[in-house]
C-alpha cells in the first residue's frame, strides 16, 4: 500500500550542515549577495561560508570593516581605492590598522596586496604568519632600497609560504635570488614561483639568476619566468642552463620560460618569413636530456623568440620522456613536424596533449596540421600564431578531425588566414566552439588553383576601400550563407556555444564587417575583447560613423567587453597640423557603445609614447555616460575629476575604478587629474545614489 508522505517540507527544514555545503558551492559574488538578502539565517550562513573576498572600498574606511567574514581564506587587498596607494597610509596608526585587518580576517592563507613599498609587508606579514600563497602587485617604480628588501619581511614571518606570484610586481631581477638564499628554509618550501613579469617587458632573468633561484628552490612544482635567450647578451639562457634547471628542480609539473621580448603585446608582421636573424643556443640533444630530467611535466611553455631548428626529433622524445604532458606551447620552434603523407611524427606523437599553441613556426604546413590533428585526438584548445604557410584547407581539415573535442581556437598573424577564411575554416566546429580569437583583416587572400577559381565567383568579399575595410555589396550576407551551404556542406550556421570572442584590429579599420563575415548568429556570446594596435599619427582621416560598436547589437547576451587601445599610439597634447590628437580617436572607438546593453567594461585609453600618462578624454567620458545598463567600469588610466562626474548619470553604475596598471605608473598626478581627494569625492557621490537593483 502506498505510504502518504508529508509534502509540506520547507527549505529551512534542511539541516544547517547541508545548507552550508550548498552555499559553499556558490561562487558568483552577486548570487551570494542576493542570497544573503533572503533572510537573517541565509545572511549568517552566506557570511560564514564565504572563503574568497576582494575589498573594493576606500582605504580611509578600512576601520569600518565588518567582522562577519571570518571564514575568508583568500583575501585580495590590491584593488582598494584609490588604486595603487599604500593601503595602510590612510591611518595615523598603521600598526593598529594592520591588526584590525587580522582581527577581521583571521583565517587568511592566500593574500593579494599592492605592495608599493616594503613597509606594507613589514606591517601585514606578521598578522598572517600562516600565509601559504601570496601575490604581490606593483606598477610603480621600485623604491631605492637594498636588493631583496621587498621580500625580507615576508620570508621572515611567513614560514609556511608555498606559493609566490610576482607576475605583476615590478622589481629588479637581482632582487629575488639574494632574498631566497638568505632564507633557505622558505626557498625550499616553495612549490610555486611566478616571476613571469609583465610590468617590465624589457628585462628578463639571466642564466646565473635562473640557476640561483632553482638551486635555492629544489622542490618547485610550478616555475614561470621571463628569460634572456638572445646569445648576444651576457648571461643569456642556453641549453646548458635549461638542463641545469631541470636537474635542480626534477619535480616540476609546470614550466614556463618566455623570452622577455615576447611579453610585449605587439603583433608580428604577417609578411615576415618567420625566421629571426639569430638562432638560439639550444641543441636538440640537450633538449632531450632536459625532457628526460622532468618526468612529471604536465605543462610546458618555451617561447624563446630565436630560431630553434629541426626540433621534431626532440619533440618525439618529449612524448616518451614526459608521459603526463597535457599542455604545450612553443615559440620560434621550427621543424616541429615533417608532415609527410600526414603521418604522425614530431609533435604530433604527443598524443595526450589537450592544449597546443604554436607560435612563429616558419615551416608548418597544412600537412603538418593534419598530422597534428590525427596524432593529438584529445586537443580541446589549439592556437596558431605567425605561421605563414598554413591555409584554410589545413585548418578546415584540423577542425573536422577534432570536431568532437575542440572548444577553444586562436588564429593570429597567419598570412593566408584572414577573417573570412578563418571563419570558413572553423565551420566544422562552429556549433562547438566556446572561445575564439581571430584577427580583423578584411581583404581576401590571393588563392591558387581551384580555390582561386572558386573565390573569383565571390568578389563581394573583397573590400572596396582597403584601409577602412567596408564591404559595399548589400547582398554580401546572403551570398556568404549560400556559399557556406553549397560549398562546405555543414548544416549549422549558428555559433551555438560561443561565449567569448577576442579580436585584434589595426588602427583605422572598422568593426562593421565582422557580422557580415559570418559571426552574425551567436546566441550565447557574453564577452568580447577588442585589441586595437597601430600608429594613429599616420592616419589622415576618421570615419564620421565611428568604429562600429553599434554593429554588435546583434548579440543578444553580450554584457562584458574589453576595449584595449593602449597599443594605439597618438598625440596626447596638441597634434601637428592635419593630424588628430587622441581625443577624436577616443570618440571614434567609443561611438555607439551606449547602444549596447553592457554591464561590465574594461577600457584602456590610447597613449602617447612620449607622454607617460593614459587619460580619459572629454568625448570618451561623455560616451561612456550613455551606457545605461553599466554596473562595472574599470578605466586603465587616469581622468579629470570633472569628466568622471558624467558617469554619475548612469543609474545602474555600482563599481568604478581608475587603474594605472602600466609601467611606470605615475608617481604624482597633475592637479587636473584624479587625486586621492578627488577619488573620494567621486566615490561618495556614487554611493549616495539609489541603485535600482
Amino acid at each position: 500500500m502506498a505510504r502518504n508522505f508529508n509534502t509540506n517540507v520547507h527549505f529551512h527544514d534542511i539541516p544547517d550542515a547541508i545548507l552550508s555545503s550548498i552555499f559553499s558551492l556558490i561562487t558568483d559574488t552577486r548570487s551570494r549577495n542576493a542570497m544573503s538578502l533572503v533572510c537573517l539565517k541565509w545572511h549568517l550562513i552566506e557570511r560564514s561560508t564565504r572563503t574568497c573576498l576582494s575589498l573594493r572600498g576606500n582605504i580611509r574606511d578600512l576601520f569600518l570593516l565588518p567582522t562577519c567574514f571570518r571564514a575568508v581564506t583568500n583575501l585580495d587587498l590590491s584593488l582598494v581605492s584609490p588604486w595603487g596607494r599604500p593601503i595602510l597610509d590612510s591611518s595615523p596608526n598603521t600598526t593598529l590598522l594592520a591588526q584590525v585587518l587580522h582581527y577581521t580576517f583571521p583565517s587568511v592563507v592566500t593574500l593579494t596586496v599592492y605592495a608599493r613599498n616594503p613597509s606594507i609587508l613589514h606591517l601585514l606579514a606578521p598578522q598572517w604568519p600562516n600565509l601559504r600563497q601570496i601575490k604581490l602587485v606593483r606598477w610603480h617604480m621600485r623604491s631605492p632600497t637594498t636588493l631583496g628588501s621587498d621580500f625580507l619581511a615576508l620570508f621572515e614571518h611567513c614560514h609556511s609560504l608555498a606559493s609566490l606570484d610576482l607576475s605583476h610586481f615590478y622589481c629588479w631581477t637581482e632582487d629575488l635570488p639574494p632574498a631566497l638564499e638568505a632564507y633557505p628554509s622558505i626557498a625550499a618550501s616553495l612549490s610555486h614561483l611566478n616571476v613571469l613579469n609583465y610590468t617590465s617587458a624589457d628585462q628578463g632573468f639571466k642564466s646565473h639568476e635562473i640557476l640561483a633561484i632553482t638551486s635555492a628552490c629544489p622542490n618547485l612544482r610550478e616555475f614561470l619566468a621571463a628569460c634572456v635567450f638572445d646569445h648576444r647578451y651576457i648571461g643569456f639562457v642556453g641549453d646548458e642552463t635549461l638542463l641545469s634547471l631541470a636537474t635542480n628542480c626534477p619535480r616540476l609539473s609546470l614550466l614556463h620560460l618566455v623570452d622577455s621580448s615576447s611579453l610585449s603585446a605587439a603583433r608580428g608582421d604577417p609578411d615576415n618569413d618567420g625566421y629571426t636573424t639569430e638562432d638560439a643556443r639550444i641543441r636538440q640533444t640537450m633538449l632531450i636530456e632536459m625532457f628526460s630530467a622532468l618526468p612529471l611535466l604536465e605543462e610546458l611553455v618555451l617561447d624563446v623568440c630565436h630560431n630553434v631548428r629541426d626540433t621534431w626529433v626532440a619533440l618525439e622524445m618529449l612524448n616518451s620522456k614526459c608521459p603526463r604532458l597535457k599542455s604545450l606551447k612553443l615559440g620560434q620552434f621550427h621543424g616541429i613536424c615533417k608532415g609527410i603523407d600526414a603521418r604522425p611524427d614530431g609533435i604530433s606523437l604527443c598524443s595526450r596533449l589537450e592544449s597546443l599553441s604554436i607560435k612563429n613556426c616558419a615551416d608548418l604546413t597544412d600537412s603538418g596540421l593534419i598530422s597534428i590533428s590525427l596524432g593529438c585526438p584529445r586537443l580541446t584548445k589549439f592556437e596558431v600564431q605567425g605561421c605563414k604557410k598554413i591555409t584554410k584547407l589545413g585548418m578546415t581539415k584540423l577542425a573536422s578531425i577534432l570536431r568532437k573535442t575542440l572548444t577553444e581556437v586562436k588564429i593570429s598573424c597567419c598570412k593566408n588566414l584572414n577573417t573570412v577564411t578563418s571563419l570558413q575554416a572553423l565551420e566544422p566546429i562552429r556549433d562547438c566552439l566556446q572561445r575564439l580569437h581571430i584577427d580583423c583583416v578584411w581583404e581576401m587572400v590571393e588563392q591558387s588553383g581551384s580555390e582561386a577559381t572558386s573565390s573569383a565567383k565571390y568578389d563581394g568579399f573583397k573590400c572596396s576601400d582597403k584601409r577602412r575595410g567596408i564591404w559595399e555589396d548589400a547582398n554580401l550576407k546572403k551570398k556568404y550563407k549560400k556559399y557556406n551551404d553549397n560549398e562546405n556542406g555543414y548544416a549549422s550556421s549558428t555559433w551555438a556555444k560561443l561565449q567569448c570572442l577576442s579580436l585584434w584590429i589595426a588602427v583605422g579599420e572598422l568593426l562593421n564587417p565582422l557580422v557580415l563575415a559570418g559571426l552574425d548568429d551567436c546566441p550565447m556570446l557574453e564577452e568580447i575583447r577588442i585589441k586595437v594596435e597601430g600608429d594613429c599619427r599616420h592616419q589622415s582621416r576618421l570615419s564620421p560613423d565611428g568604429f562600429g560598436l553599434s554593429s554588435l547589437r546583434c548579440y543578444p547576451r553580450l554584457s562584458k567587453m574589453h576595449i584595449d587601445c593602449q597599443a594605439a599610439i597618438g598625440y596626447a597634447l596638441t597634434a601637428p597640423s592635419g593630424h588628430a590628437d587622441l581625443s577624436p580617436w577616443e570618440r571614434f572607438y567609443l561611438n555607439g557603445i551606449g547602444r549596447l546593453n553592457l554591464t561590465e567594461l574594461n577600457y584602456w585609453p590610447p597613449q602617447d609614447i612620449d607622454y607617460n600618462k593614459r587619460s580619459l578624454s572629454l568625448p570618451a567620458a561623455g560616451l561612456l555616460a550613455q551606457c545605461r545598463t553599466m554596473r562595472k567600469l574599470f578605466v586603465h588610466g587616469t581622468a579629470n575629476e570633472h569628466f568622471m562626474t558624467f558617469l554619475l548619470k548612469v543609474e545602474t553604475l555600482r563599481d568604478v575604478q581608475l587603474r594605472e596598471d602600466y609601467y611606470p605608473a605615475p608617481e604624482n598626478d597633475n592637479s587636473t587629474e584624479m587625486r586621492i581627494d578627488s577619488c573620494s569625492r567621486f566615490e561618495d557621490a556614487l554611493n549616495r545614489r539609489a541603485i535600482p537593483d
